[in-house]
């Protein structure tokens, strides 16, 4: 049974675009790695939310359960943390965990596209791991979003110490705070996920990339 919460990721799609799109022109007007892989970061959270907003509207389908699980879980925070740690590390050492990172999330994606779908434990217009037959792909994601976790909460957080130090980046250390945390909320969502709570990931999904962009603003602004 769909509820108004359902349709919050309809929501969360709009404003993932339109903060993709205006972190992509800072990109193309300023340069930086770190700009580009934030940019298709917002862009891979927007398909993922987009994933929901459709089965909210038309129902559970096999491909759109396929690509959410692909979007959501194994690439809903990795982009944002790659753009970190090019932001934060030299160059070489981003380029390292680049060539570790890409065929981990390729690796577990393709096992995604080939596990068999358990039909029996689908549900209308709920969105759940639990489909998946094969139980140990579920594996990947929780690693996967550890590096996520590490990389851009982290990041945030030694950023905002840094700038604490600096009477003059109170704005930067308030923005780096607000990313953290709002990094943070949705991979709890995703925790709830796990136990069939997918409505969680949905309100926190949002609050989180709201979160995100406020911080984002005050950092750049």
């Amino acid at each position: 049974m769909r509820t108004p919460v359902h349709f919050i990721p309809i929501l969360t799609t709009v404003i993932a675009v339109l903060f993709a799109a205006a972190v992509f022109r800072r990109w193309r007007a300023r340069g930086g790695a770190h700009l580009l892989w934030w940019a298709l970061g917002l862009a891979a959270y927007g398909a993922g939310t987009f994933t929901e907003a459709a089965v909210t509207l038309v129902g559970w389908r096999e491909t759109l359960f396929r690509a959410w699980y692909i979007t959501g879980a194994l690439l809903g925070g990795a982009p944002l943390a790659q753009g970190t740690v090019y932001l934060l590390l030299s160059r070489r050492a981003a380029h390292r965990l680049t060539t570790v990172l890409l065929p981990a999330i390729t690796l577990a994606a393709a096992c995604v596209l080939l596990s068999p779908i358990d039909y029996a434990a689908v549900e209308p217009h709920r969105l759940t791991g639990r489909v998946l037959e094969w139980r140990w792909v579920r594996a990947f994601s929780p690693f996967i979003n550890l590096y996520a976790f590490v990389f851009l909460v982290g990041g945030a957080i030694l950023s905002a110490v840094r700038y604490a130090r600096q009477p003059s980046q109170r704005h930067r250390v308030t923005g780096n705070v607000l990313i953290a945390v709002g990094a943070l909320l949705p991979g709890i969502g995703g925790s709830a996920t796990r136990f069939g709570h997918t409505e969680v990931l949905y309100v926190l999904e949002f609050l989180g990339l709201i979160l995100i962009w406020r911080g984002y603003r005050l950092c750049v602004g």
